[in-house]
């Protein structure tokens, strides 16, 4: 399952950590993502989605 938001597509970023010392090592930023029951498109469905997506209202809570 891919780690991407439902709605913003919001996916991981890539980089790398960089120490005091400047050793350099590459890693990811996962999007904190959420499974919630979401009204899409007039159907109660299971979507993920990130945080940011449920915080600014662009997802609509099932009841």
């Amino acid at each position: 399952m891919a780690m991407k938001c439902e709605f913003c597509g919001k996916a991981p970023a890539y980089g790398n950590v960089v120490s005091h010392a400047n050793n350099t090592r590459r890693r990811r930023w996962n999007p904190n993502l959420k499974r919630m029951r979401a009204v899409v498109a007039g159907v109660k469905r299971h979507v993920r989605v990130c945080t940011a997506c449920i915080r600014a209202g662009r997802v609509k809570r099932a009841a």
